[in-house]
């Protein structure tokens, strides 16, 4: 059979049981650049490698400020890092007007999880090619 059957949808499985689109993100994120994120109990760094192909372009930007007590750092395509950080950045927004509270974190990442979802296979969007590391 041939692959392209199996490779326009996140929800299609080839015979061999593979997803072709969650492999295809999975390789975006492994052939961009590397982000590490530390942690202790009063600080969080996180560290991006920023690589320009040639001395004539420039480096794009991979750590963004969602919040005042969030942050991510972006590894994979920074295009749908962007997007996926501006989407949580709106949520913040609309959380602290709201409930005049900062957004928990961990309910922001379950929120964006349901989005992407929804993005992919109800509206058949490709797959999101970013990976974030969230502080």
């Amino acid at each position: 059979m041939f692959r392209n059957q199996y490779d326009t949808d996140v929800t299609t499985w080839s015979p061999a049981g593979r997803l072709f689109q969650v492999e295809y993100a999975m390789d975006a994120v492994k052939q961009g650049s590397a982000a590490i994120g530390l942690r202790s109990k009063t600080h969080v760094v996180l560290g991006c490698v920023n690589k320009a192909n040639s001395e004539l372009s420039s480096h794009q930007k991979k750590i963004f400020k969602v919040d005042d007590h969030i942050g991510v750092a972006i590894a994979g395509l920074t295009a749908d890092g962007r997007v996926l950080s501006r989407y949580m950045r709106n949520e913040c927004i609309n959380y602290s007007f709201t409930y005049e509270s900062p957004h928990p974190a961990g309910r922001l990442v379950v929120q964006l999880a349901d989005k992407a979802q929804r993005w992919e296979v109800a509206l058949g969007f490709e797959t999101l090619n970013g990976s974030l590391l969230k502080y």
